[in-house]
C-alpha cells in the first residue's frame, strides 16, 4: 500500500515538473524567426502605430522594415525611430521593392536602423524638411551665398523675418537629428547633412559606394543571406546575427490600425467633420429623430480626434464651421445671398488652409475642397431662388388668401349684407346696392366684415 502511494507520488511529481518546463518553454519560446513589418506610403500616426507595437511586440531575432515612402509627418517619424533606438531587437529597415524610395522621413529612419538595406533601383534621400505654414519657397540653408548675402542686406532684420527664422532652426535641428543617427549607427553624416540642406538623392549603389547604407539585396531571402554572420551594436554589446535558417513571420495592420489609418486620412476627416455638423443641424431642424443627431456626433467626434493627431490649422477649421454655419443661417434668415456666399468664401479658405503641411499624402486634395463647395453653391442658389418663387406666388390660405377673390350675395343690400364664399356665409359690407345673387369682389376685410364691390 505504502509502496503504491509513493509510486502515485512520482507520477504526480513528474507531472508537475513536466508542466513547469512546459511553462518555462512558453514564455521563453526559441527565437528562430525574423519579424516582417511594413511601412508602405506616407508615414502618419497609423504607421507609427503599427510599427512600433511591432517593435515592442516582437520576440523574433530580428525585425525587417520593408519600406517604400515619399516621407511623412515628423511626429510619427520620430516616435518610430525612437522605438527603433530602444528595441532591445535588432532592426533591419529595407527598402524594396525595386522602384522603391525612401524619401525625406524614410532617409531618417533608414538611418536610425541597426542594418540598412535597399533593393537594386531604389533610391533615398531628399530629407529637407518640408516648409510649415505654407511659406513660400524652399529655406535658403544657412552659410549658402544667397543667404550671406540676405544676411548682410538685412542685417539685424530677423526680428522682421520671423519666418526665416523659424525655417532655419528647423533645418538645422533637422542637421543635427540626422547627423546625430549617422554618428551612432557609422554612417556618412556628411551626405546626412547634403540630404537635409540640399535635398540630396542617391541610388542605392551610390549608397553603398558613399557608406549610407550596409547592404543591397535583390530580395528578402538575399537580404538574410547577406545578414547571417554580421555584427551590430546593441546596447552596448556587439551581436552575432545568425539568419540563414530564420523563418519569416509577417505581421500586417491589424483592424485598429486599418481603423486609425481611415480616420487620419485628411479627405476622410474632412468629410467626417462635415457629416458631423450637418448631422447636428439636421437633428436641431426634427427634434427627435435621433439618428441625424447620433451619426452627426459620432462623426464630429471622430472628426475631431482625427484632428488632433493631424497637423491642422484651426484657423482654416474654424473658417470652415463658420462658413457651414452661414451657409445653414441663409436658409432660415433668407438675405437673398448675402450670409450664403459669404459661408461659401469662408468655407472655401478654410478648407483650402485646414491641413498645416505640405508632406504628401496629408494635405487635402483641392478636387474635393472645389466640389463640396460646388454643391454647397448648388444647393444656396437653389434656396434662393426658391425662397424668391414663394415671394412672388400667390397666397393660398388665411385670411389673406380671401383678397381679390369673389363671391356671391345672398340677399339685396346696401352697407351690411351677407355673402357666400369658399362654402361659407360670411359678414360683408358693399358701399353700392347688390342684388341676390350677383358676383361681388372682396376688396379688403375688417375683422370678420368684407369690403366688397360689385362686378360689373
Amino acid at each position: 500500500m505504502k509502496r503504491g502511494f509513493k509510486w502515485m507520488l512520482c507520477c504526480w511529481a513528474a507531472a508537475l515538473l513536466s508542466m513547469g518546463l512546459g511553462l518555462v518553454e512558453g514564455q521563453n519560446p526559441p527565437r528562430d524567426k525574423a519579424t516582417l513589418l511594413r511601412i508602405d506610403g506616407a508615414i502618419g500616426p497609423a504607421i507609427s502605430d503599427y510599427v512600433v507595437r511591432g517593435l515592442e511586440q516582437s520576440d523574433a531575432q530580428i525585425v525587417i522594415i520593408e519600406m517604400d515612402t515619399p516621407g511623412g509627418l515628423d511626429s510619427a517619424m520620430r516616435d518610430i525611430i525612437q522605438a527603433i533606438l530602444g528595441s532591445a531587437i535588432p532592426v533591419v529597415t529595407y527598402v524594396t521593392p525595386q522602384g522603391a524610395r525612401a524619401a525625406s522621413a524614410g532617409t531618417y529612419i533608414l538611418y536610425a536602423s541597426h542594418v540598412a538595406a535597399m533593393a537594386p533601383a531604389t533610391n533615398l534621400g531628399a530629407a529637407t524638411p518640408v516648409s510649415i505654414g505654407g511659406s513660400g519657397g524652399p529655406p535658403q540653408p544657412p552659410g549658402s551665398k544667397d543667404a550671406d548675402e540676405e544676411d548682410e542686406d538685412n542685417e539685424g532684420e530677423a526680428e522682421s523675418s520671423p519666418s526665416t527664422a523659424m525655417e532655419r532652426k528647423v533645418i538645422n535641428d533637422a542637421i543635427a537629428y540626422i547627423r546625430g543617427l549617422a554618428e551612432q549607427r557609422g554612417r556618412n553624416a556628411d551626405w546626412a547633412e547634403d540630404a537635409v540642406r540640399t535635398a540630396a538623392s542617391l541610388s542605392a549603389t551610390a549608397a553603398l559606394e558613399a557608406n549610407v547604407i550596409d547592404i543591397i539585396a535583390s530580395d528578402l531571402n538575399d537580404l538574410l543571406q547577406q545578414l547571417d554572420g554580421r555584427e551590430v551594436e546593441l546596447d552596448g554589446e556587439t551581436v552575432v546575427l545568425a539568419t540563414a535558417e530564420l523563418i519569416v513571420d509577417r505581421i500586417e495592420p491589424d483592424w485598429r490600425t486599418k481603423i486609425l489609418e481611415a480616420i487620419s486620412n485628411p479627405t476622410v476627416a474632412y468629410f467626417l467633420l462635415l457629416a458631423g455638423i450637418y448631422g447636428l443641424i439636421f437633428e436641431g431642424y426634427n427634434p427627435g429623430a435621433m439618428v441625424p443627431g447620433v451619426v452627426g456626433a459620432v462623426c464630429l467626434l471622430l472628426a475631431l480626434f482625427a484632428f488632433q493627431i493631424l497637423p491642422v490649422n484651426y484657423v482654416g477649421l474654424a473658417l470652415i464651421v463658420l462658413g457651414l454655419l452661414l451657409i445653414i443661417g441663409e436658409t432660415l434668415v433668407p438675405s437673398f445671398g448675402v450670409l450664403g456666399f459669404g459661408g461659401i468664401i469662408a468655407f472655401v479658405f478654410g478648407s483650402v488652409i485646414l491641413m498645416d503641411t505640405d508632406v504628401p499624402g496629408f494635405g487635402l486634395p483641392v478636387g474635393i475642397v472645389v466640389t463640396t463647395a460646388t454643391i454647397a453653391a448648388v444647393l444656396l442658389l437653389a434656396t434662393v431662388w426658391f425662397t424668391i418663387r414663394s415671394r412672388r406666388r400667390r397666397v393660398v390660405s388665411g385670411a389673406e388668401e380671401l383678397i381679390g377673390m369673389q363671391a356671391e350675395a345672398l340677399e339685396d343690400f346696401v352697407g351690411i349684407g351677407a355673402v357666400w364664399v369658399h362654402g361659407e356665409r360670411w359678414r360683408a359690407h358693399s358701399e353700392v346696392a347688390v342684388r341676390k345673387g350677383q358676383l361681388v369682389k372682396i376688396r379688403g376685410m375688417h375683422g370678420l366684415t368684407l369690403e366688397v364691390e360689385p362686378l360689373g
